[in-house]
């Protein structure tokens, strides 16, 4: 019997798939390959969502509630408008970075309220409507016609965007239980402690992957 064959240390990786015909897996993978190629820069989109988990240890579930809309969603939005000039490479103006900017706080709003229910409908919410940021970002359209586009985003392959942002949902959230888990087990990191480095670390992912998330749905669109 033949024996399979490998790549050999050194040979070039296959072409990436073009974003049209891109799938989950390759979205992720394209995801962690931008992280650790900007690694540095890449790491800062962690700070806030550290301080949204630090935050909510020392809360009460009510108080929570209250401050992760509001405040946390404004941290959150402004992460994902970082995320998205980053990975885009785009250079908007700073009227298009505050339309942006808010946009994303007002789509987030809903989320904290629908995970309550189970963590598919705020998935499926932010699939639908997400996109409003990047496309705000990226093209020139008014922001009363960027909820539009941002739902015939997720139309041109709904199925692939509720597919992505659910994997990387679960990988964020896996990945940080596992981290939080070694730490606390290495150096007797407290639980808070473990939390917030583990968020810091792996929680770009999920800025990263539903920027070029949008990448795709545009190719589709197109």
């Amino acid at each position: 019997m033949a024996r399979p064959s490998y790549p050999q240390a050194g040979e070039p990786r296959p072409d990436a798939l073009p974003p049209e015909r891109r799938t989950v897996g390759q979205l992720i993978a394209e995801a962690i390959r931008f992280f650790g190629d900007n690694f540095l820069r890449a790491l800062l989109l962690g700070l806030a969502p550290a301080a949204l988990t630090l935050v909510a240890a020392t809360l009460s579930r009510t108080v929570t509630f209250v401050v992760v809309p509001s405040i946390g969603g404004a941290l959150l939005s402004a992460t994902y408008v970082a995320a998205c000039v980053l990975v885009l490479d785009v250079h908007p103006s700073r009227r298009r970075l505050v339309y942006a900017w808010v946009a994303g706080w007002a789509v987030f709003v809903p989320v904290p309220f629908l995970v309550l229910f189970y963590i598919l409908p705020a998935v499926a919410w932010l699939a639908a409507l997400g996109l409003v940021v990047p496309a705000l970002l990226v093209e020139d359209i008014a922001p009363q016609a960027a909820v539009v586009r941002a739902w015939k985003l997720a139309r041109a392959d709904y199925v692939h965007a509720l597919g992505a942002l659910a994997t990387l949902a679960i990988l964020v959230l896996l990945t940080q239980g596992v981290l939080i888990f070694l730490l606390r087990g290495a150096g007797d990191a407290e639980i808070a402690t473990a939390s917030v480095l583990a968020s810091i670390v792996i929680s770009p992912l999920l800025f990263i992957g539903t920027a070029l998330l949008y990448v795709d749905q545009a190719a589709r669109v197109e």
